[in-house]
């Protein structure tokens, strides 16, 4: 929250007391039957998801009551070990996914508009304070500088305010509220003080909707979420196919209801859940990369998103710029520089209520406080602002030039300087002076001036650009990535603004008023074409955001305070500004803590690493499952024991899917998704398959040449057809992530030894296993012959070798007729992309 009243404001006599008033409020009768009619301030904002929700829907899937109900069965048939492996591997996944829920929930529900001040509100008569759940609809409650408009009302009696409203429209200028005006709860008093009537409470008033929309839970799949859950739909589709099917055949052949349950689970198994759990790790990973580049993650898919932007949404103070004015320039008009430095700087000084605008001519012009005998602060009604020297009884104004050129002496040249300022996005002060006392309020108390006004100079002020803001820009600009500036100030000076970082020249622009007055099919082409948005509310940004989806853009929002609430959580990835309002920081998706554009292109980076990762893990997933099916399929029997298919998970899956998405690198995706995932895994699972029965036929037929009995013979024939899975997956991991240029070929050149020096180790690893009488018991693999095991090994490097020679001469490829598409760069025309193939 930020301060809204100084040290200066509450010394300033003429505002600092309640205005006179007859105004005697609600009795306590009259406030116990509202609050009894329901008209009460006492609307609970409602939680975001409860934890039986998140329970709920994390344990209640299909494919785990599936594993759970067969994990039962096996305890009860005497398999604990089996039923074991499974409930272990589903709880670690189901703990990742509920702990990152709950995080995000409690998140939620810590978002609080109002920071709950004690309200002071007249009853009979009299002021007391009371807490803003106790208020009612009548209510009157008395309002100072510095003080929090808690409901929705109307200003009565006699007083005014200037309301600072920058939290819920974007706009920093103050805006002057007089009797009968309407005032919004979120808003605060800085200057004047008035008595208003509650009209608005609890869910009807502003802040509750604002709360209430932001504390939405909401869950945003990326294109990745999307491409996993898509490959588990069809799996499970699958694994339910072969289900239905090892029923009908077990049911007539007879089988015992063991061997049925430890089908079912081999084929229960198929179903990748393994895959969201290795996108959870990838995502932790990267979160904990950013923390130390000050970004927070507070979405797990965040970083993964940033990297699939085609339109950046920013707002403009706090974004592009720092939230702070610096001088530009003067030009004295009939008074030396330095003499007009002088009084500028004595007078930034003296107003009791400081703004922007005169701390940067304070710091600009250093000068001395002054005693003054009147005042009429600046708002954003008058444009001006006003101060009487005790002393000299001078009268100094500050505003506007086209407001205050109406009331300068009439030989008074200002020449073509200010327009030419305003041209380029600068705002434009006047700075004059009345040599004699002025009366600066009329009969009613309102500000006014007089003819009379000598010029003493303009002054130009100029946004404070965040330092990083263009480079930032321009690295999204290279990525193909479109810009839209939504702001709440005019759209000229937004659009100055916005060429000064770099945006194009011809950029166009658009005020609120405008969209407001334009047909659906307008909106929508305005809203494509366009970079500026001016005067925009914060429901007009979150209908652009909306439009921009619509139109199919991947969209980013960046934003700091309450009007960009509603529009970042319509993005599909929202950031906000640590200098921002807490409930901006709260519903956002990522936070820069350092306020900095500059950590968005590593973040961007980090989403790239993930998006590579998965791609790598994604291959080695449907490999396994793929090659799975097929064998069910073709060899007789059932070739793996749930045991048997833990081991292969483990060596070919579970280790090595944890260190790709450790090891992952940046760099943008290579050539179509899709083509290359079908480029890699389809000859993989094809081949495999062919020559794992091929391995299982020949040990089937070494088994009964060695005169081993009928049970012997299978069971040492699925034994070898284990181990062969398992080197073969093994030996797969070396040309996802290609170390060499000789190895690449179904995946591009990574120049990383990890991934080849991990497959050697789980060699190593499945050697021992096969070596040690427990470790072979465990995963119930017969003892095999030295010789048998050199042959699988070494089939299975003529696999290798074969598949790497068909990815290398792209061979399916060439029998279908395929040919890769290069991926168009974002912001590019894909009617233009030329057709190629990827050299390797």
């Amino acid at each position: 929250m930020r301060d809204t009243v100084t040290a200066n404001q509450e010394s300033h006599l003429s505002t600092s007391k309640a205005p006179p008033t007859l105004l005697q409020g609600l009795s306590e009768d009259e406030v116990r039957s509202r609050r009894a009619n329901g008209q009460g301030n006492t609307a609970r904002l409602p939680a975001s998801r409860s934890y039986a929700q998140i329970l709920r829907e994390n344990i209640v899937t299909l494919i785990h009551l599936i594993l759970f109900a067969l994990s039962g069965v096996l305890i009860l048939l005497g398999r604990p070990l089996d039923a074991l492996t499974i409930v272990a591997v589903i709880s670690f996944n189901l703990v990742v996914g509920i702990v990152q829920e709950v995080r995000a929930k409690r998140a939620l529900d810590r978002i609080a508009l109002l920071t709950r001040p004690t309200a002071i509100v007249i009853r009979a008569g009299n002021e007391q304070p009371v807490d803003p759940g106790a208020l009612v609809v009548g209510d009157l409650l008395v309002v100072r500088p510095g003080d929090q408009i808690v409901v929705d009302g109307r200003l009565v009696g006699q007083g005014w305010i200037d309301a600072d409203e920058s939290l819920l429209t974007g706009e920093s200028d103050l805006v002057r509220k007089n009797t009968g005006d309407s005032v919004s709860s979120g808003s605060f008093c800085v200057n004047g003080s008035a008595v208003y009537e509650a009209v608005q409470v609890g869910t009807q008033s502003t802040a509750y909707k604002l709360t209430a929309g932001a504390r939405t839970f909401r869950r945003v799949l990326t294109p990745l979420q999307q491409q996993a859950t898509t490959v588990i739909r069809i799996l499970l589709f699958l694994a339910c196919y072969l289900g239905l099917a090892l029923l009908m055949i077990t049911t007539i052949k007879q089988m015992a209801l063991l061997v049925t349950v430890q089908m079912a689970v081999v084929i229960a198994g198929l179903v990748p859940n393994g895959l969201l759990l290795a996108i959870a790790i990838a995502y932790g990973l990267a979160a904990v990369r950013m923390a130390g580049k000050g970004v927070l993650i507070q979405q797990a898919n965040a970083v993964e998103s940033l990297s699939n932007v085609t339109v950046l949404c920013c707002d403009k103070t706090g974004t592009l710029t720092a939230n702070r004015l610096y001088v530009h320039a003067v030009q004295p008009c009939g008074t030396g520089e330095d003499e007009l430095g002088v009084l500028l700087g004595n007078y930034a000084a003296s107003v009791s209520a400081g703004n922007a605008t005169t701390a940067a001519i304070a710091a600009a012009y250093p000068g001395q406080a002054q005693p003054a005998s009147a005042e009429a602060p600046f708002s954003s009604t008058t444009k001006w602002s006003a101060l009487t020297l005790a002393d000299t009884q001078k009268v100094y104004v500050l505003g506007a030039p086209e407001l205050l050129e109406p009331f300068l002496q009439p030989d008074s040249q200002l020449g073509e300087q200010a327009a030419a300022w305003a041209d380029q996005g600068l705002r434009v002060l006047l700075f004059a002076c009345y040599d004699g006392p002025v009366d600066l309020h009329d009969a009613g108390g309102q500000p006014r001036l007089q003819p009379g006004l000598l010029p003493l100079g303009l002054v130009s002020l100029a946004d404070l650009l965040r330092p990083e803001a263009r480079e930032t820009l321009a690295a999204f600009n290279r990525s193909g990535v479109q810009l839209k500036v939504i702001s709440g100030d005019h759209p000229h000076t937004v659009a100055a603004l916005a060429r000064q970082v770099g945006l194009a020249p011809d950029l166009l622009s658009v005020s609120g008023l405008e969209l407001s007055q334009m047909e659906p099919a307008q909106f929508a082409q305005v809203v494509r074409d366009t970079t500026v948005f001016g005067r925009i509310t914060p429901q007009q940004k979150e209908r652009i955001v909306q439009e921009l989806r619509a139109q199919g853009a991947y969209v980013a929002m960046v934003g700091d305070g309450l009007n960009d609430v509603l529009s970042l959580k319509g993005a599909n990835l929202g950031i906000a500004m640590q200098g921002g309002s807490q409930m901006t920081r709260t519903a956002a998706d990522i936070v820069l803590l350092d306020d900095s554009f500059a950590a968005l292109p590593p973040a961007v980076q980090e989403g790239q690493r993930v998006v590579n990762g998965m791609q790598q893990i994604l291959q080695i997933f449907l490999y396994r499952v793929s090659s799975f099916i097929l064998l069910i399929l073709l060899i007789p029997g059932f070739p793996f024991s749930p045991r048997q298919s833990s081991l292969v998970t483990l060596l070919t899956v579970g280790i090595p899917t944890v260190a790709l998405a450790v090891w992952a690198q940046p760099g943008p995706a290579q050539g179509n998704k899709l083509l290359r995932l079908v480029h890699f895994v389809l000859p993989a699972i094809l081949t495999g398959s062919l020559a794992t029965l091929f391995v299982f036929l020949t040990a089937v037929a070494l088994a009964a040449f060695r005169g081993l009995p009928e049970a012997s013979v299978i069971a040492t024939a699925h034994s070898t057809i284990t181990v062969f899975a398992t080197v073969c997956g093994i030996l797969l991991l070396v040309f996802v992530a290609p170390p060499t240029r000789f190895l690449a070929g179904g995946n591009p050149l990574s120049g990383d030894w990890r991934p080849t020096i991990l497959a050697g180790v789980l060699l190593v690893g499945l050697m021992v296993i096969l070596s040690v009488p427990l470790g072979r018991a465990v995963f119930e693999i017969g003892a095999l012959p030295l010789f048998d095991v050199a042959a699988i090994v070494g089939v299975a490097l003529l696999w290798a070798l074969l598949l790497h020679f068909i990815w290398r001469f792209r061979a399916l490829e060439r029998v279908f007729g395929i040919a890769e598409q290069a991926e168009p760069k974002k912001g590019t025309n894909p009617s233009r992309s030329m057709r190629k193939e990827e050299s390797i």
